[in-house]
């Protein structure tokens, strides 16, 4: 157990949603804090609630699919506090709709987003978080274990970086590297009303019930926990966890019940 009182934690999509909720409870523990996000409104808002709250935080607007935006995310970083001991890749867009249908931009932009803007930061940050012996930590999906029907794109993404991940943490295993894959699960947040549609504008409103699913703020819990215990993964939901082993299990028949549970969705695109 280490805890991440006065580390320096990097958290990218930090505006809303699980990177919103984690930032609090990294502030809540005395975590030092770099918020990175495009919307600059409403980072500079988060940034003024952790201030309130007594939390050293700044916020840097930032677009991950942007190489040189992630370059400056690290420098502004390490001129701020010197170091960087925590990098949590949050920063991710969906997207809804069938392959056949959808303009391959969308498949694009959501690689661009979820996949690159992780190598991107990663690339830049590791340097660094090595000195600390660190941890890089992916916001996954259980869509990167199993693909999802009418989300090709994302579950791509997420997919990616599972093996990414994994990847890095063998290749640092003797370097005291932590590389934590974290998988919420369906969570209660914002990139549902965001997922792209098939022409690639906004869906604008969750095809899902919000109300039943996890809280960010109790994803941002678990996060932080799996962090200072430095686990490998975090698989939350009963689902999520009931996915993953039957379809080891079970592939074919976790097929068909996978695509059973997402033709129910509202407006299903299948």
């Amino acid at each position: 157990m280490q805890s991440i009182k006065n580390k320096v934690v990097i958290i990218t999509g930090a505006s809303s949603g699980i990177g919103r909720a984690t930032a609090f409870e990294a502030g809540k523990k005395g975590a030092r804090l770099v918020l990175a996000a495009r919307n600059k409104q409403q980072l500079d808002k988060v940034v003024a609630q952790l201030d309130g709250k007594g939390v050293l935080a700044i916020g840097v607007q930032t677009d991950v699919s942007q190489e040189q935006d992630c370059v400056l995310l690290v420098e502004t970083t390490l001129k701020t506090y010197g170091q960087i001991d925590i990098l949590i890749n949050n920063a991710g867009i969906s997207m809804r709709a069938l392959f056949q249908h959808a303009d391959l931009k969308v498949i694009q932009t959501v690689m661009n987003v979820n996949f690159w803007g992780l190598v991107y930061m990663t690339k830049y940050a590791l340097p660094h978080v090595l000195k600390s012996k660190g941890s890089i930590v992916g916001i996954s999906s259980i869509a990167g274990y199993k693909g999802l029907p009418g989300r090709t794109g994302y579950s791509a993404s997420k997919a990616a970086m599972n093996g990414f991940l994994e990847s890095l943490r063998i290749e640092n295993l003797n370097k005291g590297l932590h590389v934590l894959t974290a998988c919420p699960g369906f969570t209660s947040s914002n990139i549902r009303n965001t997922a792209l549609a098939a022409d690639g504008s906004m869906q604008g409103e969750s095809p899902r019930d919000e109300s039943s699913m996890m809280t960010a703020e109790k994803v941002a819990e678990y996060l932080v926990r799996a962090i200072e215990k430095r686990r490998r993964s975090l698989v939350l939901t009963t689902s999520g966890k009931f996915t993953i082993w039957i379809n080891r299990l079970f592939p074919g028949t976790m097929d068909k019940l996978v695509f059973r549970h997402m033709s129910k969705e509202p407006n299903s695109p299948f």
